[in-house]
């Protein structure tokens, strides 16, 4: 994944309203009308770049607290993020870094919901080392059918 990483090709950082209201000013409606890629990085800040954009890329390689996708919708006065998830096959987050993307939100003024609206529970497999992610609440890898552990455990650093 960090082969997708060069020079310029982060995110836009958002760590004020008024960055967010000039990069959401620069979408098209295209654009808005599905989710965004985001990180949050290690400094807590926001970073946002179009969907189809690779985490890592985004987070310009770096390690980060969290990484998803993101929606936003105009609501009477402000926007407000719409969507929100940890679905983040680079880093497999887990869906107890949501207290950082909601510092990170609560930092630019918008408005959000109290957690992920989608969370996606991912671990890595102790006996292939393979990313599952675990769906139905069934800790089964789906690559070799060895026992999920129950705690996140996709720590890049391990």
């Amino acid at each position: 994944m960090k082969a997708a990483v060069w020079p310029g090709s982060g995110g836009c950082r958002i760590s004020s309203a008024a960055e967010f209201g000039g990069w959401i000013a620069g979408r098209s409606a295209a654009e808005l009308a599905e989710p965004f890629t985001f990180v949050v990085g290690t400094d807590g800040v926001l970073r946002l770049a179009p969907r189809r954009s690779e985490h890592v890329a985004c987070a310009d390689g770096a390690m980060v607290f969290s990484a998803g996708e993101i929606g936003f919708v105009r609501e009477a006065d402000r926007w407000a993020v719409s969507e929100v998830s940890n679905q983040s096959t680079g880093y497999c987050p887990d869906v107890t870094s949501w207290p950082a993307v909601a510092r990170a939100l609560d930092a630019v003024g918008l408005g959000r919901p109290s957690g992920f609206t989608h969370e996606v529970v991912f671990r890595r497999c102790p006996g292939c080392q393979e990313h599952n992610i675990v769906r139905e609440d069934d800790f089964v890898c789906v690559f070799c059918g060895s026992d999920l552990p129950e705690t996140w455990n996709v720590d890049p650093t391990v």
